[in-house]
């Protein structure tokens, strides 16, 4: 009978760990804390004004295994991050916190239309006042 042996490898691996902005950066990647990602869970539950138990079943996940998520003890992986998304009808950048091009563009989306919404109701001299005034912000940044 031959003995085998088994020999085992030890690695050292060096990690960088620094505070960016209030964010955690390892090895060059930012990691989200999972408190952002609960606080974005409570708030798009009370936007929908859903339970989470509600929120639980949209998705198709136990009421347990959502509640970890919701209060910050454990984070999803992505396939899960994703179907969390898609059934509270938001995007997984704006659970994690993170913000995008698209965002502003559906804010300035946003902004647009609440002041058509307003001009509705003006006069016609009220909202030449505003055309006015508008122009006046625009002709200002442009000399500076």
């Amino acid at each position: 009978m031959n003995p085998t042996f088994q020999f085992l490898k030890l690695q050292f691996v060096v990690i960088t760990l620094h505070i960016v902005r209030g964010q955690i950066v390892i090895n060059g990647e930012q990691i989200v804390p999972m408190d952002i990602l609960s606080k974005r869970l409570r708030e798009r539950a009370e936007q929908l004004g859903i339970s989470n138990a509600e929120a639980a079943r949209r998705v198709g996940l136990d009421e347990r295994r959502y509640a970890h998520y919701v209060a910050g003890r454990r984070e999803p992986d992505l396939a899960i991050l994703v179907r969390i998304a898609l059934s509270l009808g938001t995007t997984p950048n704006w659970l994690l916190g993170v913000a995008g091009h698209a965002d502003a563009v559906a804010e300035t989306t946003d902004l647009l239309e609440r002041f058509a919404n307003a001009a509705n109701g003006m006069t016609l001299e009220e909202l030449q006042l505003c055309i006015i005034l508008a122009e006046a912000i625009v002709a200002a940044k442009t000399r500076r």
